[in-house]
């Protein structure tokens, strides 16, 4: 016989581990002394210890360990129980592998650049949402060419939202798209509403529904003249952390001071992965 340190000791676990076992039913002790409560364990209750640390080690919860001991749980079931076990170890070690590629990239951009970057990119599932907007052409993705037409087509928005008794719900979201036979880009300047699909009725405004997407985002600060470095850190991160861009970007405005240089919007960026 063992006393519980011993046996605790032989085990590779602590007594108050032990104690807890008892407690649940999972190893209860082959003796207890009526008049101290001592508890004693046999040296063959050692085998249904180290079944209960392997099952444990595998993953599997104290009470699905309880079962598959008392073979509540038969073989087709437990290999079932493996199977979701071999995939739930397996998501992780993606997910792992992933993080760890992003801290590679993140120690390449220290090295190459000698500091932290300034913005940092996120991963993260866009919600559909639905806008009215005014669609316009440019003649290229610059932001030179882009700033004379989308600022006008805001001007024009909002007035007509507000004779069609429209109510923006949310932040103004830029989209942009290459114009059929590429001769120029189509510019899309919306503001997120709760409005019905139809609803702007005659008007130039259209309510659309935008779908949900898987994005890398990225959150610049300033005017959208000076837009291009923090586009460029997407880019990069893009090639540098195995995604590729299944689409066109969007530019979801969260603060638009009277200063331009306040102004915060997400750039996002429609992605898979490699």
């Amino acid at each position: 016989m063992f006393t519980i340190g011993d046996f605790a000791r032989h085990g590779r676990v602590s007594p108050r581990m032990l104690r807890h076992y008892d407690a649940i039913g999972l190893l209860r002790p082959d003796r207890t002394a009526p008049a101290t409560g001592y508890r004693f364990y046999g040296a063959a209750q050692l085998a249904r210890l180290n079944r209960i640390l392997a099952l444990k080690d595998l993953g599997f919860t104290l009470q699905q360990v309880g079962a598959v001991l008392d073979e509540q749980v038969g073989p087709e079931e437990l290999r079932g129980m493996l199977r979701l076990r071999r995939a739930e170890l397996a998501e992780a070690a993606a997910a792992a592998a992933a993080r760890l590629a992003r801290v590679e990239a993140r120690l390449r951009s220290i090295e190459s650049e000698g500091r932290m970057p300034a913005e940092d990119v996120v991963i993260k599932t866009v919600p559909a949402v639905r806008v009215a907007e005014l669609t316009g052409t440019a003649a290229s993705y610059q932001p030179q060419d882009i700033g004379p037409v989308i600022g006008p087509l805001y001007e024009r928005l909002f007035p007509l939202l507000e004779g069609a008794g429209i109510r923006p719900t949310g932040p103004g979201i830029a989209r942009y798209e290459d114009e059929p036979g590429g001769s120029g880009i189509v510019v899309h300047a919306g503001v997120t509403v709760s409005a019905p699909v139809g609803a702007a009725g005659d008007t130039e405004a259209r309510v659309v529904e935008l779908p949900a997407f898987e994005a890398a985002t990225v959150v610049h600060r300033g005017a959208m003249d000076d837009v291009l470095p923090a586009a460029n850190t997407l880019a990069r991160w893009l090639e540098a952390n195995g995604y590729r861009s299944t689409g066109y970007a969007r530019e979801v405005s969260l603060e638009c001071p009277p200063d331009r240089t306040g102004w915060v919007t997400e750039l996002q960026e429609p992605v898979a992965k490699v």
